[in-house]
C-alpha cells in the first residue's frame, strides 16, 4: 500500500487532511486520483478513506514555500467530492484556509515570531493573498485559547484572517456580469466575486422564508431545481461558461436578520446546505451588504450603510461578525477580515490501495 505523510486540521468550521506538495505526486492526474483514493471518495459515507462523507470534511490542502515575494507559503484547496470521484480546484475554501499557518509553521515553513506570527499566504485556487495572524506563545503554535466560534464547540486560539485582494477572485471583476443585480426568469439576484463566486437571492422569491434548517432544505427536490437553474444561468453570465459540473457559483439564499444581526442566510456548496457558512462566503456576502444596489443592501435599505464597518451574517449555527475596511483613493478597495479558531487532530501516515486496485474498483 502507498502511504503519505498527512495531518488532519478542522479549520473553521470544516475539517480536511493537509499535505505537503513534495509528498504527492508532481503529475495532476496521479495527484488527483491519490486524493480520490485517500478521501474515499466514490462512497456516500467515503467508507474506505478518511473523508467525512459531507462537502464540509471532504477537503484537502496541499501546502508549501512560495517562490512570490509577497507571500510565505502557497496553498491549493481541492474539494473532493462525495458521491461521484471527482475533485474540484476552482474554489478557494477559507475555513481550511485558517488552519493553513499553523500547519505551515509546525511543519517549518515558517518560523514563529515572538507571541503572535504572521503567515502571508497565496491562494493557488484564486491567485489572491491572504494574512494569517496565529497564536505562538513561547515559540510554538497553542490552540488553547477562549476564542469560540459559532459552529464548533468549546473554545481555541484566535487565528486572524485577512483577505487582502478579494476581489474578483475568479473572474476578475467584483460584479462580473457588469451589474450590481440582474433578473434571471423574473428575479432579482447579485452575481458577485468577492473572495468566492456567488449567486444572492432573496429566499422569499424561492418560496422560502430563509430560517429553514439545512435538512429541510435538501430534502426539497422541487426547491433544488429551482435554484440549480437559477445558479447556472448565473454561471453563464458571470463568464463562468457551464458550471454543471463546477461547485462555483455558490447559490445563496437572504432573509432579514432574526437574532440581532445584519442579514440572515443559507449558503450552498453548491448543492447542500451548509451547516453553517463558508468563510469566503461570508466575506462576499458581507461586501454585498455594503454595495448600493445589491440585492442584500435593498433588503436591508437604511439598516446597513454604504462605509459600515462591521457586518454580522446569521447562519445555520450562529452568526460570523466581519469587519471591512475600505483603502483607495475613494476607498473602491474593500479589505475584510473574520476570527476563526483550528486545531490539529492527528498527524502520520494515511494509506491508499495501489492505482492498479483503485483503477479496477470503478471499472
Amino acid at each position: 500500500m502507498q502511504r503519505v505523510p498527512c495531518v488532519l486540521m478542522r479549520g473553521g468550521t470544516s475539517k480536511g487532511a493537509f499535505f505537503l506538495a513534495h509528498d504527492l505526486p508532481e503529475s495532476m492526474t496521479e495527484r488527483d486520483e491519490l486524493l480520490l483514493a485517500l478521501m474515499g471518495s466514490g462512497h456516500e459515507l467515503e467508507i474506505d478513506g478518511i473523508g467525512g462523507g459531507s462537502p464540509q470534511t471532504s477537503k484537502v490542502a496541499i501546502v508549501s514555500p512560495s517562490r512570490h515575494p509577497d507571500a510565505d507559503v502557497d496553498y491549493l484547496f481541492v474539494q473532493v467530492m462525495v458521491s461521484t470521484r471527482r475533485v474540484d480546484t476552482t474554489p478557494n475554501c477559507g475555513n481550511m484556509l485558517c488552519a493553513v499557518g499553523p500547519f505551515a509553521i509546525e511543519q517549518g515553513l515558517v518560523k514563529p515570531d515572538g507571541p503572535t506570527t504572521r503567515v502571508r499566504i497565496r491562494n493557488l485556487n484564486t491567485h489572491t493573498f491572504v494574512m494569517a495572524e496565529v497564536q505562538t506563545p513561547q515559540g510554538k503554535v497553542t490552540y488553547e485559547a477562549e476564542t469560540a466560534i459559532d459552529g464548533v464547540p468549546g473554545s481555541a486560539a484566535a487565528v486572524h484572517l485577512t483577505f487582502l485582494d478579494a476581489a474578483g477572485s475568479k473572474t476578475g471583476a467584483l460584479f462580473p456580469t457588469g451589474n450590481v443585480q440582474d433578473e434571471f426568469d423574473g428575479i432579482p439576484v447579485t452575481c458577485i466575486d468577492m473572495a468566492m463566486p456567488m449567486v444572492i437571492v432573496e429566499a422569499r422569491h424561492l418560496g422560502k422564508q430563509g430560517d429553514e434548517s439545512p435538512g429541510e432544505l435538501d430534502a426539497d427536490t422541487s426547491f433544488l431545481h429551482r435554484r440549480e437553474a437559477l445558479r447556472l444561468r448565473a454561471g453563464a453570465a458571470m463568464g463562468l461558461g457551464d458550471v454543471s459540473g463546477r461547485v462555483i457559483p455558490k447559490p445563496v439564499l437572504i432573509a432579514p436578520a432574526k437574532a440581532g444581526g445584519t442579514l440572515l442566510v443559507r449558503y450552498f456548496m453548491p448543492h447542500a446546505c451548509h451547516r453553517a457558512l463558508a468563510i469566503t462566503g461570508s466575506i462576499g456576502l458581507a461586501t454585498a451588504c455594503v454595495s448600493q444596489g445589491s440585492v442584500a443592501a435593498q433588503l436591508l435599505g437604511k439598516a446597513c450603510k454604504p462605509r459600515q464597518q462591521d457586518v454580522r451574517i446569521e447562519h445555520p449555527s450562529g452568526g460570523i461578525d466581519v469587519r471591512l475596511s475600505y483603502t483607495g483613493m475613494s476607498g473602491e478597495i474593500i479589505c475584510a477580515s473574520v476570527v476563526r479558531t483550528a486545531r490539529r487532530l492527528f498527524s502520520g501516515y494515511v494509506y491508499a490501495s495501489p492505482l492498479r486496485k483503485r483503477a479496477s474498483q470503478f471499472n
